[in-house]
């Protein structure tokens, strides 16, 4: 009895134990799975907790300003709206009035111009884990006429709020600096992409606590954070520099049948780019064109002045010139060399561009003549390794670091693969390729004295308080300065490009009054590994006023009428354009009354009726002073022929009867086309005998001479004008 009894009580007692064990490991599994839920799933838990009781909406923050270097606006962010969708309160409405997915998506399409489909979407949409989302953007960026549809509906959980879209007041304007933004606001292209973190600003939230019916609670404390504005970027683009290039670039590329036309005008001191113009061009307002495909949408997009390279021509003989008398291969005083119109090179011959030859020339006629036989002698007095030392000293074969995107980089030869034929070709701008921006940067050196200065868009990026104080956050810092050429070497090259403009191949750039220094450079272009027939470009590098340059233009002009495309006849008619209109903003800005203003051959306009007389006189944009005497003009002052400033007065004296005085006066023909001075010369009843093709370059009654109509006859000598 005593054993039985015994063996009742061990037995209960490890019942009892297992019990205790199976409940000890209740105990701790409860524990691991409640820390588990409370440590590891917590957030995951509590942002389904939250979706369920909170309603947020989210509050874009108003993009920053885009401005000129005068504080005009480029880029702003208009006022327009957003529909967001609150999916707890949404849910609640649909269940309180019977309505579906379907029936909302019907309702919403409409005043939205959405697919029902792209509606759909959104409100089917779901959270990583499964779970329904607690809210959606519906559509941004609507106007008020749309957004006034929407509240019409009055669906509970439908929210109509202020947005901001961006706008490019004047359109196409300094369009592929600018760029433009995405439909969400943020920076796709130009100085939108570049500067986007400081644009964008830092959107604001507003969450709010909710009832069982979704229904904001008024005894609680939403939770409010203010959105940031974005920063305003002041660029050192000139707004009306802009426009000069943007109107010469639109014109040349008409006039020249051409593919595009670039134009960069710049502050070679301190690499401030005045003004960038591509054309074409396209509006970044509506950027997206309607059937056209991506790739041809970021061709219309991209910057060619950074983005695209080229072989440069004769403009890059200004570093091989640099670099004979850096490195003294020459003496520029006593230097001579005949050009024959070639070089033998191996088993070839390398032509000029004039294939007559220059004659007998000096180091500056070289420059003048822009002769390839010249800078072929350069380049092999240099040799490959000196050669490429300066062009890798002035930036080219790598990106210039402008803060811009899509830049490329070039492409230069290495030293050691280098051959005799490439030496000859790379010396006067074969070869080897570059991009705009890296021309005009180098021609910088030669404008400053010797010193790299990278370019930049960018002078400072700002904003202003609650008082409208302006904050200067930051300015452009990153110049990346160095020493590259001597000073002194630099000026006396000015000297002589300042003879280029002023004797030689640029001379259609020369503006009266003011020394201008340039380069012209005609390359025809590489295309699928060969030089394409009939395509080329023509471009023109310069600054003024040479002895301290305050800017420097570059211009391009790709794939020209094959009739007529050397640089020296169609793109420095194009930077005189540009010049002129720079040199009389910037005479007005600084209060100059001299005001350069371009000069206009009087017309004749003797023997005419007063009425004709004067709208000749106008379309030439001159002013007049008249008599009362009679119908006809019979005399002038100044006479038909003088060159004078456009708004001159020209007197007019006038009579009863169509006969005049015969006398008029020879007119400057210098840099004339045949066609256009034979019919200035008939304008004015001279008679021409013409000498030659190309340009006007001597003319047998020098300039200022009177003589008598209809019994005068004038030689005009002309020469090609290549490079």
């Amino acid at each position: 009895m005593a054993k039985k009894e015994y063996r009742d009580k061990v037995i209960i007692k490890r019942r009892m134990l297992a019990v205790f064990c199976i409940l000890l490991l209740l105990f701790f599994g409860l524990v691991g799975r409640l820390s588990y839920l409370t440590i590891v799933k917590s957030p995951q838990y509590k942002s389904i907790a939250e979706n369920q009781w909170t309603s947020d909406v989210k509050i874009e923050a108003r993009r920053g300003k885009i401005l000129d270097r005068n504080g005009h606006e480029l880029a702003v962010s208009a006022n327009v709206y957003r529909v967001d969708l609150d999916m707890n309160t949404l849910r609640k409405t649909q269940e309180k009035k019977k309505l579906t997915d379907e029936d909302i998506a019907i309702k919403l399409s409409g005043p939205l111009s959405m697919e029902k489909e792209d509606v759909l979407k959104i409100l089917h949409k779901k959270l990583p884990g499964g779970l329904p989302i607690g809210s959606a953007t519906l559509k941004r960026r609507i106007e008020k006429e749309e957004a006034d549809k929407v509240r019409d509906l009055k669906i509970r959980g439908v929210i109509v709020s202020p947005d901001t879209r961006r706008y490019y007041p004047n359109n196409n304007f300094l369009a592929h600096v600018l760029g433009h933004t995405r439909s969400d606001g943020e920076g796709l292209t130009g100085v939108e992409l570049k500067y986007n973190k400081y644009l964008a600003g830092i959107p604001g939230v507003k969450i709010a606590e909710t009832d069982n019916k979704s229904q904001e609670l008024p005894y609680t404390i939403s939770e409010y954070t203010r959105p940031v504005p974005g920063k305003n970027v002041v660029l050192t683009i000139d707004d009306m520099i802009q426009h000069f290039a943007e109107k010469a670039a639109e014109q040349a590329l008409k006039d020249n049948k051409a593919k595009a036309v670039t134009i960069v005008a710049m502050n070679p001191k301190n690499g401030e780019i005045l003004a960038m113009a591509n054309k074409p061009d396209y509006n970044p307002n509506s950027p997206w064109v309607e059937g056209k495909s991506f790739n041809e949408l970021q061709k219309n997009w991209r910057n060619r002045a950074v983005s695209d390279i080229f072989e440069p021509g004769s403009i890059f003989k200004v570093i091989t010139a640099t670099a004979a008398m850096e490195e003294k291969v020459i003496d520029e005083d006593t230097y001579q060399i005949t050009c024959n119109g070639g070089t033998p090179i191996g088993k070839r011959i390398i032509h000029c561009w004039k294939r007559t030859g220059h004659g007998t020339e000096a180091f500056v006629d070289i420059l003048k003549n822009s002769c390839n036989v010249g800078f072929m002698d350069l380049g092999k007095r240099l040799g490959a390794e000196k050669l490429n030392k300066y062009i890798k000293k002035f930036g080219f074969g790598q990106k210039t670091g402008i803060d811009l995107p899509g830049e490329a980089s070039g492409i230069i030869k290495k030293t050691e693969n280098i051959s005799e034929t490439d030496l000859a070709t790379i010396s006067f701008g074969q070869t080897n390729t570059l991009t705009g921006i890296q021309y005009i940067t180098a021609l910088n050196v030669i404008a400053n004295g010797g010193t790299w200065v990278r370019p930049h868009v960018m002078k400072e990026i700002i904003h202003y308080d609650e008082e409208n104080h302006k904050i200067v956050d930051e300015e452009f810092q990153n110049y990346g300065k160095r020493q590259v050429a001597d000073k002194e070497v630099m000026d006396r090259l000015r000297g002589y490009l300042e003879k280029v403009v002023s004797e030689g191949g640029g001379s259609k750039a020369y503006v009266e009054g003011y020394n201008i220094a340039g380069k012209t450079g005609t390359a025809q272009k590489v295309m699928n590994g060969r030089y394409a027939q009939g395509k080329y470009i023509a471009s023109f590098g310069g600054m003024a006023p040479a002895d301290d340059p305050k800017v420097t233009l570059f211009i391009s002009i790709d794939e020209p009428d094959p009739s007529n495309y050397y640089a020296g006849q169609i793109a420095t008619p194009v930077a005189k354009q540009v010049f002129t209109d720079i040199f009389n903003y910037m005479a007005l800005k600084d209060g100059d009354e001299n005001v350069l203003l371009k000069n206009v051959v009087v017309p004749e306009v003797r023997g005419t009726k007063k009425s004709e007389a004067l709208k000749i006189l106008k379309e030439s944009k001159l002013n007049y002073q008249i008599d009362d005497k009679g119908e006809y003009i019979v005399d002038m002052t100044p006479k038909p022929g003088y060159s004078v400033e456009e708004g001159r007065k020209i007197v007019l004296y006038s009579g009863t009867s169509s006969n005049y005085n015969k006398e008029v006066v020879v007119p400057s023909l210098k840099g004339y086309s045949k066609e256009k001075a034979v019919e200035l010369l008939k304008g004015l009843g001279i008679e021409a005998k013409v000498i030659g093709n190309g340009v006007v370059t001597e003319q047998s009654i020098s300039a200022g001479q009177r003589v008598n109509r209809n019994t005068t006859k004038i030689v005009l000598k002309l020469q090609e004008i290549g490079d």
